[in-house]
């Protein structure tokens, strides 16, 4: 009886094994769609004053050497917005960033 038992105990653990790997994976592949957002919209904000292609064009490089593709990009006023995606195994998580000027500071009228 305790060999069934101990059978049980290793397959239960190697399941939480996978499920911990898989929740990994996915959590790591959120991380770089978001600093590949994150770069790219930096990119774009920088070339903003050059036309949105040219500063999409900036941000699709930014994020292709992050491992990402860039999914959508948008200039307007000088901020930028763009979405990323990264795809690693069955997880493609897409993130969304912006950036720009700064706003006015709060409590000045």
């Amino acid at each position: 009886m305790a060999t069934v038992w101990a059978a049980v105990a290793a397959c239960a653990l190697c399941v939480v094994f996978g499920v911990v790997l898989a929740l990994g994976q996915a959590v790591a592949a959120r991380h770089r769609a978001g600093g590949a957002a994150d770069l790219a919209a930096l990119a774009a904000a920088d070339r903003a004053l050059w036309g949105e292609a040219e500063a999409c064009a900036a941000a699709s490089r930014v994020a292709a050497a992050q491992g990402a593709e860039l999914v959508r990009c948008a200039v307007r006023d000088g901020v930028s917005e763009v979405t990323a995606r990264v795809v690693r195994g069955p997880y493609r998580p897409e993130v969304r960033s912006r950036a720009g000027p700064p706003g006015p500071p709060s409590g000045v009228p």
